[in-house]
């Protein structure tokens, strides 16, 4: 869902694409920049075939619906293996990631992830997001930034707007923490095309 928001909005502002998916049949959209791979960035064959020649490399891999199994075999497991290729193609490209909400703080300084309400499963699908994000903080020779959206993100209207912060949960004036994906692939594009977090997380929301 997001990977195909990020898309879109990549293409739409008029960049070169090449989408790296693991089913490549999902990917409907054609375009005369957008170029395909098929593959697993878990690879690292696919992930070094995925960045060469990159200036941006947008991680968007999800783990699948509900699955607590699946994310943590792909969230930290991806970004790791992107940024073993990124150090092996050399200096100059970045690495944007997207992160869990989880480990962002709320007003009282608690951590979302520790929210009393949740579920066993939803609880270790948020810790595969927080790992990630862990071992993103100990790299130091790849400019990296994580984007973590609020604690809701799916359908809605594109309104080309959106507040940001670092690590704490962004909330509207009604109390609800939330971003369309539309919105938030355009604060991922704006974080590619002009960088203001690199060697940090931010979060978006309304």
């Amino acid at each position: 869902m997001i990977g195909s928001a990020v898309l879109a909005e990549a293409l739409d502002r008029g960049h070169e694409v090449l989408a790296v998916a693991r089913d490549h049949t999902k990917l409907t959209r054609r375009h005369p920049a957008l170029r395909v791979l098929a593959g697993d960035v878990r690879d690292q064959a696919t992930a070094a075939a995925g960045v060469a020649g990159q200036d941006v490399v947008i991680n968007a891999v999800g783990g699948g619906h509900g699955d607590a199994a699946g994310h943590r075999a792909t969230a930290e497991p991806a970004v790791r293996s992107l940024v073993a290729a990124l150090r092996a193609a050399g200096p100059g490209r970045r690495l944007i990631t997207v992160g869990g909400a989880g480990s962002l703080r709320t007003a009282d300084g608690s951590l979302l992830r520790d929210y009393a309400g949740l579920s066993d499963t939803m609880r270790q699908i948020i810790r595969a997001g927080g790992d990630a994000l862990d071992y993103l903080r100990t790299v130091t020779d790849v400019r990296w930034t994580t984007i973590s959206p609020p604690a809701r993100i799916g359908p809605g209207p594109r309104t080309g707007s959106y507040r940001s912060a670092l690590d704490t949960l962004i909330l509207a004036e009604d109390g609800t923490s939330a971003i369309s994906t539309d919105d938030f692939a355009i604060a991922v594009l704006d974080e590619a095309e002009r960088p203001e977090h690199v060697g940090r997380r931010f979060t978006v929301g309304y």
